[in-house]
């Protein structure tokens, strides 16, 4: 870091983020305010809005969009990653149903969702599952362990088997492309194993680099 005798050393950018009840509308009348447990870790320029639930463990990257004011609600599972720039949103009144219950958007545990992907319900997304760089997934079913590669499209209503593996480009939008998918390769499980190592870490790492008591600026206390 450039040295400089009137700059602090450290972090010193805006920790600014939106957490709020989701606005009423005859869409979505009743506003809902999130909940998050206290050690997931928001990054700075997170929005949130409505019935959301994040999960131990979870880290929400920079400019992580999660907007449950149309369809409703969200969950999110413990020890997984929304990195920088993924988008949430659902559709009014289409579900998944996950142990009896509904969701819009249910992301399961150990769940990696990479740069730029967009996650819309409704969808799930069951445990371990990676989606890769600027991947969508839309009114689908991910089963555990799938791994869906850059720039991937799942729609449709298809249903992907547990430890599907979708290739780079791929758009997979009826049940028989989905049922011919081969399995993951052991390169590409590797590489969501240690994504997933490293998210790990960053709650617990941010959290201790931004301290839990801040000044309006930003500012460890």
């Amino acid at each position: 870091m450039w040295n400089h005798p009137t700059i602090p050393i450290g972090p010193f950018n805006m920790y600014s983020y939106l957490v709020s009840f989701n606005p009423p509308t005859t869409v979505n009348p009743n506003p809902i305010f999130p909940k998050i447990n206290k050690n997931a870790f928001l990054s700075p320029f997170t929005y949130i809005v409505g019935d959301v639930s994040i999960h131990a463990h979870t880290y929400i990257g920079p400019f992580v969009s999660i907007r449950a004011d149309e369809g409703t609600p969200f969950y999110i599972g413990k020890n997984s990653n929304l990195q920088d720039g993924v988008i949430l949103h659902g559709l009014k009144k289409q579900y998944v149903k996950v142990n009896n219950n509904q969701y819009s958007i249910y992301i399961g545990n150990s769940v990696s969702c990479a740069h730029g992907s967009l996650i819309h319900g409704p969808c799930q997304i069951d445990d371990h599952v990676f989606i890769g760089f600027k991947a969508i997934v839309y009114n689908a079913q991910v089963g555990e362990r799938c791994y869906i590669s850059t720039g991937a499209v799942i729609t449709g209503g298809v249903k992907l088997k547990e430890g599907s593996f979708v290739p780079p480009g791929a758009h997979i939008n009826t049940q028989k492309k989905a049922d011919a998918l081969s399995s993951v390769p052991n390169t590409e499980e590797e590489f969501a194993r240690e994504v997933q190592r490293v998210n790990q870490e960053f709650p617990f790492a941010y959290s201790h680099l931004f301290g839990n008591a801040r000044c309006s600026c930003g500012l460890t206390c």
